[in-house]
């Protein structure tokens, strides 16, 4: 029996994601906003921009013409700020905070450390896609549970009657892999699994360069001053590069062992088979 345009896969699809759409915190690659796309991607409100730029906590837009035009800097800005009212603090408490914190340092390195800390660490583009083209890759898998699933792990977040996919190498692997025979619903629990094991590595890799190359440096309360804020910010832009390549190899050297495992195994099995069928 032909589906009703209610419950058709589209429609049910297009209506979910309207239900579970998620914030937007990230637009790697883009520099520059007007005041309704940062409070958008920065997921708060105009008037708080406003307001929060009124108090001084955030610098003024480059101003063309009547449009006020905002940077990375006021999106970092906006991340510490957010971050720092997620865990309790008030409008008061930041402002007092970010007035210690410029004290007797250079606006523009405060302002370049705090986008070396809070930018997105990868810079891949984001794509888009269609409702349509989730049931093109993936078919009856595509379910209203594998959805939200996939919306839950951020790899689309809905936008209207499209699907913003912030990372579309993640996506292709993800068709690769579906395409190969795992069942899609199999695939992302799994990664739900791992990606608890990855955040302590991230975790205790920043762990170990706080401790020994900033606390050791500033103490575990202590703010760079002078040139070392602009060092920071320079480090820290170097190091992201350099963890990569520690954790790439590290993945790689432990794929294979494990990949290397399971082929001797396997031919382990086969040879223990033909023994019992070779004759005595």
């Amino acid at each position: 029996m032909t589906a009703t345009k209610k419950n058709h896969p589209l429609t049910m699809l297009r209506q979910l994601g309207k239900r579970v759409l998620p914030s937007d915190r990230k637009a790697p690659g883009a520099h520059e906003y007007t005041i309704d796309e940062l409070a958008r991607l920065a997921d708060t409100t105009v008037r708080n921009v406003r307001a929060y730029q009124d108090r001084g906590l955030l610098p003024p837009p480059e101003k063309r013409g009547r449009t006020g035009i905002y940077s990375d800097v006021h999106m970092a800005r906006l991340r510490i700020i957010s971050k720092l009212l997620e865990r309790g603090y008030t409008i008061a408490n930041i402002k007092d905070l970010l007035a210690a914190w410029e004290q007797g340092r250079d606006l523009n390195d405060i302002l370049g450390l705090e986008v070396a800390v809070t930018s997105p660490w990868a810079e891949e583009a984001a794509s888009y896609v269609d409702y349509e083209d989730l049931l093109r890759w993936f078919g009856e898998q595509i379910t209203p549970d594998v959805l939200q699933k996939i919306i839950a792990l951020d790899y689309v977040r809905p936008e209207g009657d499209r699907l913003r996919v912030p990372s579309p190498r993640i996506l292709n692997a993800g068709i690769e892999l579906v395409d190969a025979g795992i069942p899609l619903e199999a695939l992302l629990d799994e990664v739900n699994s791992v990606r608890g094991q990855v955040d302590m590595i991230a975790d205790g890799f920043v762990r170990l360069v706080v401790t020994h190359l900033i606390d050791a440096k500033y103490g575990d309360k202590g703010l760079p001053e002078g040139e070392d804020v602009a060092n920071l910010a320079e480090f820290i832009t170097r190091v992201r590069p350099i963890a990569d390549m520690v954790v790439s190899g590290e993945l790689a050297r432990i794929l294979d062992k494990a990949i290397n495992k399971v082929l001797m195994d396997r031919l382990a099995n086969v040879l223990e088979h033909l023994e019992t069928r070779t004759p005595g």
